[in-house]
C-alpha cells in the first residue's frame, strides 16, 4: 500500500479491492479524535432534480483550487456510467451533516473512510464547530484501518448487504459480514431483534402506555448490542430513551443517571464540544428541564433518591427497575411491577403492551403475572356483592362481583373491612354508571386475607429480610444475626433462626406467632412464591406452586 497524505494518527493509503482509506498510523485510544474537517462543499440530499444538483455540484468544483479539486477527482466513483464524473463522486463520498440532515459535504479526507458494519470510528456533523468529527469508539491498533458505518440503520446480513449494494455499489467483505455461517445466524438474530426494538422503542407509543416493558425493552436492546460488541451512537441514544421514559413519569433519580450515561458515553463519540453532549450534560444536571417533565408523576422520585451504597449489579436492578424477583428468593408485595395500583392496571378493553404480548399480531396473552392489592373499606350487597376497596396509594375503587354467584361463593366471615383483597390479572373496567373500578367474574382469582393492607405489607418487609438468602446468607428473625447455618421453622418455612432461644424470641418477642399461621396458608405463600415475571399459563388460588 502506498502512503499518500499523514498525519500523525493516520496515513491515507491505497488499499486493495477499496481505492484509498485511512490507516492508523499509531495506536489510537478509544474516544480519541481522529481528526475534524471543514467541508469541501455541501449538497443536497434528495428532493432536488438531477440535473439541478449535478449542475450545481458542477459549478463548485469549478470553482475549486486546482489541487482541491483534482484531489475531488480522485476520490472514488462507484456511479460513473450513472452519473458522470462529478455527480457519480458525490454520490459515493458525500457525508451527512448531521442526523436527519437534509445536507451532505465532501471532505477531501474523511470521505475517504471506508464503510464497515462494525467499524472502529464514528463520523459526527459538530454544529458548534461546523465540521465534521471522525472519534474512535474503540482502541484502533497501528497497521489498522479506520471504518465508519455508512447506513441509517443497522439489520441483519442479507439486509444491509443490499442496501450497500444499492446505495454505494459494493459487496461488503467486513468481519461481521464474513463470519463463518453458524456465528452469522447468531448475530442476525440479534440485529433482527435489535431492529425490533428500536422501532417499538422509536415509536414513542409505550413511553406513556407502556413505560415499564418499554424501559425493559431499551435494556434488552442495550444488552444484544454489548453482545454484537458495538458500541456506537446507538448506546447514547438507546440511554436517552431510558431517560426521555424516567423523566415523562417523574422519575428524577433515575432520569439523572440515564442523561449522565447518554452525555458519557455519546462524549466518547463526538467530544465535548459536541452541543449534543453539552445538552446531555444539562439534562444530567437539572432533568426536570426536560419538556417531558410533568405529564406523570407515575414513578415520581428526587434527585437525592438515586442509592448510593448498592453493589454493581443491584444498582443496575434498581436502575432498570427489574422485577424484585430476580434478586430475592420471594416476591415483594411492596412492588409495583407484579403488584400495581388500581390507575396502573390494563384497561379491560385496550391492549397495554406492559402487561400483554402477541406472537402473531392477532391473539394476545399476558406477558407476566400480576396481582391488584387493596383493603376493604366498606361493603354493599344488594343484587350482588360489591366491595369499596383502598389501594397501596389510598385510590378509592368499586369490586363488583359478576360471578355465577354474585359473590355468594366468598365466606362471609372474609367480607369484612379491614380486610385485603388480592385479584388476579385485574383490569380497569368502565361501569353503565361512569364509576371505574373492577368488574370480578372469576371466583379462582380473588383471594381474601385476613389483615389489613400496611399488615399485610409489613409481613412482606419481615418475609425480605428474614426469608431471603443472599450469597449464602440468612438474617435470624430472632437476634438479626447473619450466618449460613440458621434452622428453618418447620410450619411455616419462611423465617429462620439461630437456635430454639431464637426461635422462641420470634414467636414471643417479634409476632412470628401469628405470621406463622399466615403463612401457612397456601394461597398466601403462591403471592411470594410465584415467579411473577415468567407467564407460562394462568394462575388461580387454590393451585400447587
Amino acid at each position: 500500500m502506498q502512503s499518500a497524505i499523514c498525519n500523525c494518527l493516520y496515513t491515507i493509503e491505497a488499499i486493495p479491492g477499496k481505492s484509498h482509506g485511512l490507516i492508523a498510523a499509531t495506536t489510537i485510544a478509544k474516544g480519541t479524535r481522529i481528526l475534524s474537517e471543514f467541508p469541501l462543499f455541501k449538497v443536497p440530499k434528495g428532493g432536488n432534480s438531477k440535473k439541478r444538483v449535478r449542475d450545481s455540484i458542477s459549478d463548485k468544483v469549478a470553482v475549486l483550487p486546482e489541487e482541491q479539486r483534482q484531489t475531488f477527482l480522485s476520490l472514488h466513483n462507484s456511479f460513473e456510467d450513472e452519473d458522470g464524473p462529478v455527480l457519480g463522486r458525490v454520490r459515493t463520498n458525500a457525508l451527512p451533516l448531521g442526523s436527519n440532515a437534509t445536507m451532505g459535504g465532501i471532505f477531501l479526507e474523511s470521505s475517504r473512510i471506508n464503510h464497515s458494519c462494525n467499524p472502529n470510528a464514528q463520523n459526527t456533523w459538530n454544529d458548534n464547530l461546523q465540521k465534521l468529527t471522525i472519534h474512535a469508539i474503540r482502541d484502533i491498533s497501528k497497521g489498522d484501518e479506520i471504518t465508519i458505518f455508512y447506513l441509517t440503520a443497522r439489520r441483519n446480513r442479507s439486509a444491509r448487504l443490499r442496501a450497500l449494494q444499492t446505495d454505494f455499489c459494493f459487496t461488503c467483505s467486513c468481519s461481521l459480514c464474513s463470519l463463518p455461517l453458524d456465528q452469522r445466524k447468531t448475530s442476525d438474530e440479534r440485529w433482527d431483534e435489535i431492529h425490533r426494538l428500536d422501532s417499538s422503542i422509536g415509536s414513542g407509543t409505550g413511553i406513556l402506555s407502556a413505560p415499564l416493558q418499554t424501559l425493559h425493552d431499551v435494556h434488552k436492546l442495550l444488552d444484544l448490542v454489548h453482545d454484537e460488541g458495538f458500541a456506537d451512537a446507538s448506546v447514547p441514544r438507546a440511554y436517552y430513551d431510558a431517560f426521555q421514559i424516567a423523566i415523562t413519569h417523574g422519575d428524577i433519580a433515575r432520569a439523572r443517571v440515564f442523561a449522565e450515561r447518554a452525555a458519557s458515553t455519546r462524549e466518547i463519540l463526538e467530544g465535548n464540544d459536541s452541543p449534543t453532549v453539552q445538552r446531555m450534560k444539562s439534562l444530567a444536571t437539572n432533568p426536570t428541564q426536560h419538556l417531558a417533565h410533568g405529564l406523570s408523576q407515575k414513578w415520581r422520585t428526587t434527585g437525592d433518591d438515586v442509592p448510593k451504597e448498592l453493589a454493581n449489579d443491584e444498582f443496575e436492578r434498581w436502575l432498570w427497575r427489574e422485577n424484585t424477583t430476580q434478586v430475592s428468593q420471594y416476591a415483594d408485595l411492596r412492588s409495583e411491577t407484579a403488584f400495581p395500583l388500581f390507575d396502573d392496571l390494563p384497561e379491560e378493553n385496550d391492549i397495554s403492551l406492559e402487561f400483554y404480548e402477541s406472537t402473531d399480531g392477532f391473539s394476545y396473552r399476558p406477558r407476566k403475572h400480576w396481582c391488584f392489592l387493596a383493603e376493604i373499606i366498606d361493603v354493599e350487597n344488594f343484587m350482588r356483592l360489591r366491595l369499596i376497596v383502598k389501594d397501596k396509594a389510598g385510590r378509592k375503587v368499586p369490586i363488583a362481583f359478576y360471578t355465577e354467584s354474585r359473590g355468594l361463593e366468598v365466606d362471609p366471615s372474609y367480607i369484612q373491612e379491614g380486610f385485603t383483597v388480592a385479584i388476579l390479572y385485574a383490569e380497569q373496567h368502565g361501569f353503565l354508571d361512569l364509576s371505574v373500578g373492577i368488574r370480578h367474574e372469576n371466583p379462582t382469582a380473588i383471594k381474601i386475607v385476613p389483615l389489613p393492607l400496611d399488615e399485610l405489607l409489613t409481613l412482606s418487609d419481615k418475609v425480605q429480610q428474614y426469608a431471603t438468602e443472599l450469597k449464602g446468607v440468612r438474617t435470624c428473625q430472632g437476634c438479626n444475626q447473619k450466618a449460613a447455618t440458621l434452622k428453618k421453622c418447620s410450619r411455616c418455612g419462611f423465617f429462620w433462626y439461630c437456635d430454639k432461644s431464637c426461635q422462641i424470641a420470634g414467636w414471643k418477642e417479634k409476632g412470628h406467632k401469628a405470621d406463622c399461621k399466615l403463612l401457612k396458608d397456601p394461597d398466601l405463600q403462591r403471592l411470594f412464591l410465584m415467579k411473577w415475571n415468567v407467564f407460562e399459563d394462568y394462575y388461580r388460588f387454590g393451585m400447587t406452586v
